[in-house]
């Protein structure tokens, strides 16, 4: 299921077209990604997965525009992805909020970068509804537990109305439980304004409950291994027979199925 046609924001669609992308480290050429194709639709939810340092988030880093390809290119719709756009916005694992301001002052940055404060204004507030803050505008960063500086930081994103969010695993510091309840409000949000969704994580059943698509790598350079479509409905429970029948297969594809 794709996000539906009441969505708040113009979804784009992501073509990474056969790339390649190395870093030079002491001289040396050090690969992290081999000719990766991929074609995310507009409004879809796609997760990657696989080996922790193999380029995920390297992928993520030129989706967002915050590097270029060594080879190939990227594309949002049909323009060339040169530079960093507010249409993609980054949510990190740390949700890096300036301690001396208030949540609505952290939330209201891109717009203020932007200059837009006094025209959109009414967006922070619509944000921090969106992410269950909206009591809480008054408050700093030290009086939010984590899950709530993630919802933040989550918010900080929203206000820009991003048409793809870039997920870089955002809920890996949080504990057990507050992840598990911030998995089902991410989809939540998905579900309610639209954007495409790039979410990068190393957790297979995080990946599996909340993705359309889950894209598996290899080992560095990263090179896609398979794609698993999860069909399953929306909300999902996470006993669903279907979902643990696809993590066998994720985990077969990384070579961790040895215990199943």
């Amino acid at each position: 299921m794709v996000a539906g046609s009441a969505s708040a924001v113009q979804a784009l669609g992501i073509d990474v077209k056969n790339v390649s992308h190395h870093f030079e480290l002491e001289g040396a050429s050090l690969p992290v990604l081999d000719q990766v194709e991929l074609n995310i639709r507009p409004g879809e939810f796609v997760a990657l997965l696989g080996p922790s340092g193999c380029g995920k988030s390297t992928l993520l880093r030129l989706v967002a525009g915050l590097d270029t390809p060594r080879h190939g290119a990227i594309y949002a719709g049909e323009h060339l992805i040169e530079g960093p756009d507010p249409s993609r916005i980054v949510v990190f694992q740390d949700p890096t909020l300036f301690p001396w301001r208030t949540v609505y002052d952290n939330v209201a940055l891109g717009l203020q970068a932007r200059k837009l404060v006094k025209t959109h204004a009414h967006r922070i507030g619509q944000a921090l509804e969106l992410v269950g803050l909206d009591d809480f505008g008054s408050a700093y960063p030290h009086q939010l537990s984590g899950g709530m500086a993630q919802r933040a930081a989550l918010a900080r994103a929203l206000v820009n109305d991003p048409s793809v969010l870039i997920l870089d695993e955002p809920l890996g510091k949080l504990d057990s439980l507050t992840r598990l309840t911030m998995q089902s409000e991410l989809v939540s949000l998905w579900q309610r304004t639209g954007f495409t969704a790039l979410l990068v994580t190393h957790d297979v059943e995080e990946a599996l409950f909340m993705a359309n698509r889950i894209i598996v790598f290899s080992p560095r350079p990263a090179r896609i291994l398979d794609e698993i479509v999860n069909d399953r409905p929306y909300p999902r429970k996470r006993g669903d027979p279907a979902l643990a029948e696809l993590r066998h297969r994720a985990l077969s594809l990384l070579g961790l199925d040895g215990s199943w």
